[in-house]
């Protein structure tokens, strides 16, 4: 198992993406804390069904104090910390023209400044350690995408973020790489089968080069790497998982 020993927190893992990634952490011997906003028992219980180690935390990562209280937690539990993966994020879609500034900031502040929190209190720890793994989810939408402003404007700040990170901490044993999802399938991602009879699914599959849409251990598979000693030697890296979607 590529991460047996090591101790990883997961945001944002209480359902569908996330919940894919911290699965595949634990399945590779992580003993992960399975963070959200809702108590994400249910994604426990499944790492524990599988014969895995996992607890969870809830934490709105928009708050300093809830992000520092959990990364204590990981390492008061399991004694260290050695993956950080940074994939909380919400949307709040519309015309920018017509985006209320409520919308935005909620936005940033879950996407960016969650990650901006989860990235710092986790290096705080990896550079008295000497090694760390940060894994940033941004996406695709970072090159823009009509109807999210505030979300492609977060998830950019993410892959600026993630870069910083990694000059900064390259010559004390940390890498920090970004990943950018395509259209993975979720439960929200699934309800667009309703949507003028599957037309609007349809649309969306005609768009990715592979035909199909992504699943969570599409993701999964690449922080388990990226989380790896494997993947020692990269980072500052954006990795594109989306079927050849992104270009």
């Amino acid at each position: 198992m590529k991460l047996e020993n090591k101790v990883a927190i997961v945001t944002g893992a209480g359902r569908g993406l996330g919940r894919g990634i911290a699965l595949k952490l634990a399945t590779e011997g992580a003993k992960v804390v399975v963070a959200d906003m809702a108590p994400a028992d249910e994604t426990v219980a499944l790492i524990e069904k599988s014969g895995g180690i996992a607890s969870a935390f809830t934490v709105n990562v928009s708050r300093q104090e809830e992000v520092q209280a959990m990364v204590k937690y990981a390492i008061d539990t399991y004694g260290t910390l050695d993956i950080m993966v940074n994939n909380a994020g919400i949307n709040r879609d519309g015309m920018l023209h017509k985006m209320p500034v409520e919308n935005w900031q909620l936005v940033i502040d879950v996407d960016l400044t969650g990650a901006f929190f989860g990235t710092q209190e986790a290096i705080k720890y990896m550079r008295q350690k000497g090694y760390g793994r940060v894994i940033n989810i941004s996406s695709g939408s970072w090159l823009g995408n009509i109807g999210q402003a505030n979300y492609a404007a977060a998830k950019a700040g993410v892959v600026g973020l993630t870069k910083t990170a990694a000059r900064e901490n390259a010559r004390k044993g940390i890498t920090c790489n970004a990943i950018c999802p395509g259209f993975i399938e979720t439960d929200m991602t699934l309800k667009l089968k309703e949507v003028n009879d599957g037309a609007a699914w349809e649309s969306m599959m005609q768009r990715i080069p592979m035909g199909y849409a992504g699943k969570a251990a599409d993701v999964g598979n690449m922080v388990a790497f990226l989380a790896s000693d494997e993947a020692s030697y990269i980072t500052s890296e954006v990795i594109n998982v989306g079927g050849g979607m992104i270009v």
